[in-house]
């Protein structure tokens, strides 16, 4: 590292290129272990995950309180459906297409606008944060007998997204 020469002239401190090399060899080194051992893609699925968990609950919140303010039954809120069945949410023009998407979805044509019942309470519809095709928002809605709601992400990464009330 350090080399001194003796005979009274002046003397050389520094690193030799072998020894900076070296150095930055093991640095990239700990470096690659650190960025495998926080999985930066998982990191990145969870809080895809989390904004779809933080979107079905705003649409539930949404569907509750329009039938909360207007003392409405469920089909005041999301439109004509049928008890039981799963539908993805859409906006616009969309009326097929929805089991493509949302593979839980009971058939092809099973597309539920809430872009038009519930523009009291949303400027926009939420849609799934991975990138969805126009009109589609990748979340399911069924509405039981019971009066129970149930909305779902259809494009959970690390686990099932669903709530209910």
């Amino acid at each position: 590292m350090f080399s001194y020469l003796n005979d009274n002239k002046k003397s050389k401190v520094g690193f030799t290129l072998i020894e900076l090399l070296i150095v930055v060899a093991i640095l990239a080194l700990l470096l690659i272990v650190v960025l495998v051992a926080l999985k930066p893609a998982e990191r990145l699925a969870d809080s895809r995950d989390a904004r779809r968990a933080i979107d079905i609950n705003q649409i539930l919140t949404g569907v509750n309180e329009c039938i909360i303010d207007g003392d409405a039954p469920l089909s005041t809120c999301i439109g004509a459906h049928t008890v039981g069945d799963t539908y993805e949410i859409v906006s616009g023009a969309v009326t097929s297409g929805c089991d493509d998407i949302c593979t839980g979805v009971t058939s092809d044509n099973h597309c539920l606008r809430l872009d038009t019942t519930l523009t009291n309470y949303f400027t926009e519809i939420p849609t799934d944060p991975g990138g969805v095709s126009s009109g589609h928002t990748e979340y399911s809605i069924t509405a039981y007998s019971n009066g129970m709601t149930v909305i779902e992400s259809c494009s959970a990464e690390n686990s099932t997204i669903k709530v209910s009330r």
